[in-house]
């Protein structure tokens, strides 16, 4: 018998305004484990029919260097006046991000006077999760997944300066917890176990524990070829970046240096490779660049 997804009722919808950072210096990515997902299992996903009143989600969160683009507050707020007074609808299928800048986007959706009805198409991973909790209703793939995780940082500096950023992130690690457990229902020290384990939640999975209302039907999202090519080369970009700062580089000097690899002067990918054209091998050649500059 085929199981039937019952919508579940939230805890609460909407929860209050999630702090900011002070520092505007330190900035919350996601791992580049993730963005490999999400290039795997969630590129090219997209709607198959748009309204005049859709936000659409299908990029990093933060301003992105790679695409020229990036989802952000201001893109958002500017969207949200656009709009006006009426219902809107949140498309979402992002790896994650900066997580700060998702606190502020999702501290101005939460200010919409009207319904958000918040779709989940692909993933919502890391800071996008966060995103997601604004909806006043959620709805998800049934392949799609939810993944939560604490604040992921990249920090240089002896051990003084690691407990201090340490003790910097906890309140913001709480935050979450405390967003998750209102919108969910769900107990919050399982809440922080899921975060300190980086958890991945299928569509079923998600609705099960609260982080979503009711599945999306099938037939409401198809796989964009083109965007699927140009989202996964995007996404290797994102990912070399971070490893390449892991491996001691500013972000500075990995973009330098990934610029050359690709052999462009420009940051944002320019070409969508074709079903005829070869991907470049960017794991290797980073590889490579990495050996030759630790």
């Amino acid at each position: 018998m085929r199981k039937r997804i019952m919508p579940r009722v939230m805890a609460q919808a909407r929860p209050g305004a999630m702090p900011l950072p002070i520092r505007q210096d330190v900035h919350a990515f996601t791992k580049p484990e993730v963005f490999d997902r999400w290039g795997q299992n969630a590129a090219g996903i997209r709607a198959v029919a748009y309204d005049d009143n859709v936000i659409t989600m299908f990029d990093s969160i933060g301003e992105d260097y790679w695409s020229g683009g990036g989802v952000t507050a201001k893109k958002v707020t500017s969207q949200l006046r656009g709009i006006g007074d009426r219902p809107v609808e949140v498309h979402i299928n992002s790896p994650g991000g900066d997580m700060f800048e998702s606190i502020a986007i999702f501290n101005v959706l939460r200010e919409h006077p009207q319904p958000i009805t918040v779709k989940v198409m692909g993933m919502a991973a890391s800071a996008a999760s966060v995103i997601a909790m604004a909806g006043d209703t959620i709805e998800i793939g049934a392949s799609s997944f939810f993944m939560i995780h604490n604040c992921w940082v990249y920090a240089m500096g002896n051990r003084h300066d690691m407990r201090e950023t340490s003790e910097w992130l906890e309140p913001f690690d709480q935050a979450m917890v405390d967003l998750y457990a209102a919108r969910t229902g769900q107990n919050a020290e399982d809440i922080a176990k899921w975060m300190d384990a980086e958890t991945y939640m299928s569509g079923t999975q998600a609705i099960e524990r609260g982080f979503a209302n009711a599945l999306l039907a099938a037939d409401a999202m198809k796989v964009d070829e083109d965007a699927k090519s140009k989202d996964k080369d995007v996404n290797d970009l994102r990912a070399l970046e971070l490893q390449l700062v892991a491996a001691g580089a500013t972000r500075a000097q990995a973009r330098e240096r990934i610029n050359k690899i690709k052999g462009t002067p420009g940051a944002a990918v320019e070409a969508t490779p074709g079903a005829g054209e070869e991907v470049p091998d960017w794991s290797g050649r980073l590889a490579s660049f990495v050996s030759k500059n630790s």
